[in-house]
């Protein structure tokens, strides 16, 4: 499957590049344990330290076996971004279901974030190799991830949810930006005592980004007339 197969239709059924054949359910059992292990291995080496022979080793499948799933390193690396940009949506919109309002939805939502981030941290340095990996797979992540806020947050603004003066795309850059900084910041450089990583965002931290949220989103009440 090519990386432009994978942007016209996220949910389309995987094709072997090989056969050109949709996967079996076992086919798709072994091509999720490649992804997985490009996911450790872009992530301890980087891209162009991690090779093919490395990601086969970690999975436990032969050579011969990979080429069945993915063409080259390139096309592994680009559906690993896709992969975890859907699990990352996939996170955040599970964590979303059930919320009252569009400012609880965004609380959870940024939660669900963080938990997907601590869990993967590999999220964020495949993400950013894609800048120069492949730049078309890099703005689809981000892409893909603003256009539903975008719609999340014209949709709160029609019922009265969401300041209605603020533009919707740009709010939507400004909260995915926030919380990939945030992430990186106190997820990904943090460390305790014996250089572990934290397994959670600080509830503090949460804490200050949810009242920054909600100040930022909130309607405003009407100003008096001052004259």
């Amino acid at each position: 499957m090519s990386l432009h197969d994978d942007i016209a239709d996220e949910d389309q059924e995987l094709i072997s590049p090989a056969t050109g054949r949709p996967l079996t359910k076992r086919g798709e059992a072994t091509r999720r344990r490649l992804l997985e292990a490009a996911e450790i291995v872009f992530a301890e080496q980087g891209y162009h330290e991690a090779s093919i022979v490395k990601i086969t080793e970690r999975a436990g499948i032969g050579l011969g076996t990979f080429y069945l799933y993915f063409d080259s390193k390139q096309s592994i690396f680009e559906a690993l971004v896709i992969d975890l940009n859907r699990r990352v949506r996939h996170s955040m919109s599970e964590a979303m279901e059930g919320a009252s309002s569009r400012l609880e939805a965004e609380r959870a939502g940024f939660a669900g974030f963080f938990r997907f981030t601590a869990e993967h941290p590999a999220l964020y340095r495949v993400v950013r190799e894609a800048e120069f990996v492949s730049p078309e797979v890099l703005r689809l992540h981000y892409t893909r991830i603003v256009e539903g806020y975008e719609a999340g947050l014209r949709a709160a603004q029609e019922v009265g949810d969401v300041d209605p003066a603020l533009d919707p795309a740009t709010t939507a850059w400004a909260l995915m930006g926030m919380g990939e900084l945030i992430g990186m910041r106190f997820l990904l450089w943090e460390r305790d005592a014996h250089g572990r990583p934290p397994a959670e965002l600080d509830p503090a931290v949460f804490d200050a980004i949810s009242r920054f949220i909600d100040n930022a989103l909130a309607p405003r009440a009407p100003q008096e007339d001052q004259g």
